[in-house]
């Protein structure tokens, strides 16, 4: 069975940073692009940050020169740094993985207050 485990969320003053992780099973991880999408209260999930197989990132514009995506294949597990953090950017941040389906993480909650 696939799955994606998040992993590193919580609480967090602004201006702070955080590490998200994403544990990979049941997938040659090697073989999918990954992602980091978000859903903010009241709004719709929108992309953060993807990475492919090959190692291209793409970021949102709101998150570029702060949040850092990438990969470690070996472990499995893809990894989303997040520096410099606004209230705004509190969420709950999803894990994707594609190949040839989707798949999709839980969630878990990041919130950014003073």
């Amino acid at each position: 069975q696939v799955q994606l485990v998040e992993s590193g969320g919580g609480l967090v003053q602004p201006g702070g940073s955080l590490t998200l992780s994403c544990a990979a099973s049941g997938i040659i991880f090697s073989g999918y692009a990954m992602g980091w999408y978000r859903q903010a209260p009241g709004k719709q999930r929108e992309l953060v940050a993807t990475i492919t197989s090959g190692g291209t990132t793409n970021y949102a514009d709101s998150v570029k020169g702060r949040f850092t995506i990438s990969r470690d294949n070996a472990k499995k597990t893809v990894y989303l740094q997040m520096n410099s953090l606004k209230v705004d950017d509190t969420a709950v941040y999803y894990c994707k993985a594609t190949r040839i389906l989707t798949h999709w993480g839980q969630g878990i909650l990041v919130t950014v207050s003073p």
